[in-house]
């Protein structure tokens, strides 16, 4: 595919091409990293910060050594990633050096040689996301303009996360759906073997699935499927 020499234009007419279903969240969160050191050309290493299991962390990247970057905002508790990600505000640093407001990451990613940084909030509405993080080998890497066109990035990208967050919810709950349909299909048909058996009740039938099912320790899915398929192979055919 052709590109033009406007890397913004580029990488946001590709988000607006991404077709989630093809791609599970991870494969859409790489994308978008990718896709941000593309149209901020001054980001040598890229980043998204995410709430997972109640914590912020460094949920995809383009090198290893964002992680360990990160992880010293994480370690203190406080960086330009995650007051971009709590306050919904674009942090620069244009000199990880001289900057005095996070001593921490400052540190470590001058350890790493990085020596500036833009990070940018992922916001739907009012509601952060995550932080959109692009780290610079130059001191003092991301002009104005870079940072206007990474703000814009990350406006779309927010939406594309958002809805692939949607649409996995969606799909998740639908199997789960799924699942528990099939799951009561085969204990009611388990029941009716078990009526038809022992010349029991409907209560009775799943009381005694429910029973077996505790004395085995197993699900009551699993006993009720064992019924099925021994009627199944025991019926003539």
């Amino acid at each position: 595919m052709a590109t033009s020499d406007d890397p913004i234009r580029d990488g946001l007419a590709t988000l607006s091409r991404f077709f989630i279903g093809d791609s599970t969240m991870g494969d859409t969160l790489q994308r978008v990293v990718e896709l941000a050191a593309l149209a901020v050309p001054p980001a040598a290493y890229t980043g998204i910060s995410m709430l997972v299991d109640d914590r912020v962390t460094t949920s995809v990247f383009s090198d290893p050594d964002v992680v360990e970057i990160d992880q010293a905002q994480y370690n203190a508790g406080t960086g330009p990633c995650l007051d971009a990600f709590r306050d919904g505000k674009v942090y620069r640093i244009p000199s990880t050096e001289h900057d005095e407001r996070w001593p921490e990451f400052c540190r470590t990613a001058l350890q790493y040689g990085i020596q500036s940084t833009l990070s940018l909030p992922l916001l739907v509405g009012d509601d952060s996301v995550g932080a959109l993080n692009l780290y610079s080998r130059g001191e003092d890497a991301f002009s104005e303009e870079d940072q206007q066109h990474a703000e814009t990035f990350a406006l779309q990208a927010a939406v594309v996360l958002a809805n692939a967050q949607a649409y996995w919810d969606a799909r998740t709950l639908s199997e789960r759906l799924t699942e528990a349909m099939r799951s009561r299909a085969v204990i009611e048909q388990a029941k009716g073997i078990l009526m038809a058996q022992s010349h029991a009740g409907p209560e009775r039938a799943f009381d005694m699935l429910r029973i077996a099912s505790q004395r085995e320790n197993r699900k009551l899915r699993e006993i009720a499927q064992e019924i099925v398929d021994r009627h199944s192979r025991e019926s003539p055919r």
